[in-house]
């Protein structure tokens, strides 16, 4: 892989991780039709630290306040245990996507990886979107989210292990199946993964160490790193916009035209 492929991948990751149709999936697909081979374990993680500072960034307000509150820095005692709260429900959410990856994570690596089991994924994981996003009633506001509403998400976050599902499209789903507005679903979704992809990277850290990646391909984990970053947050701040006046569905049809144009790729290859 070079500076350039680099740079692509980390594009696409930024993209592809907030907006409902798999970074994950997209990364797999683009490696095994470009021919591209996988720098392994250090990239990954470089791209996942990327997107996670576009999360940061963009949502800088909230984890501030959310530091102030846990801090005891904040005068408004409503306030204060709201976002006190807020920081539960975020831990309470991570569980199931923490044990999935300790407990299943090499075995989604290295069997669902297949262009074909993640045509299959877009397509269940569409079918939910599109059906969460036209049947969900989207009358409770993002201060109405509760403990239930956050173990729930969490878990339907655990499936995210699977290429093809998409983090973010199943958190967003399972939102607005609960009753969440699209804003609401979306802002919790994207406050949720950031605990997961800072554990996954932090965990990862001594391995890659130890295996001496990081000095030898330094360059590459930059560049896509930076690439991740930039994509990302103008990825999160067009979804953001993008679902004030639109459903998901386009992002549900384009999983199936994937889906589609993957299985036509693999008879015809």
């Amino acid at each position: 892989m070079n500076l350039a492929e680099a740079a692509i991948f980390g594009i696409i990751q930024g993209a592809t991780e907030f907006l409902p149709i798999s970074s994950s999936g997209h990364l797999a697909l683009a490696h095994y039709f470009l021919g591209t081979q996988e720098v392994g374990l250090a990239f990954d993680v470089a791209l996942h630290l990327g997107t996670l500072l576009a999360i940061l960034i963009y949502f800088r307000t909230d984890f501030f306040e959310i530091a102030r509150a846990l801090l005891g820095l904040n005068r408004d005692r409503q306030e204060a245990a709201r976002l006190k709260g807020l920081a539960f429900f975020i831990c309470i959410g991570t569980i199931p996507g923490v044990l999935a990856g300790l407990f299943l994570g090499d075995l989604a690596e290295h069997s669902f990886r297949h262009p074909a089991m993640v045509a299959i994924a877009l397509t269940a994981a569409g079918l939910l979107l599109l059906a969460a996003d036209r049947l969900g009633k989207r009358q409770r506001e993002f201060k109405g989210i509760f403990l239930l509403d956050a173990l729930l998400i969490g878990i339907s976050q655990a499936l995210a292990i699977i290429p093809g599902v998409s983090r973010s499209g199943i958190t967003i789903s399972s939102g607005l199946a609960l009753g969440l507005t699209r804003q609401a679903a979306v802002r919790f979704s994207f406050l949720l993964s950031a605990p997961i992809i800072f554990g996954a990277g932090i965990y990862k850290i001594p391995e890659i160490i130890g295996t001496g990646q990081f000095n030898e391909r330094f360059s590459l984990f930059a560049t896509g790193f930076a690439a991740a970053a930039i994509s990302g947050y103008l990825f999160i701040a067009f979804l953001m916009q993008f679902i004030r006046a639109r459903s998901f569905a386009i992002f549900a049809y384009y999983r199936f035209l994937l889906s589609a144009l993957v299985f036509a790729a693999l008879l015809l290859w």
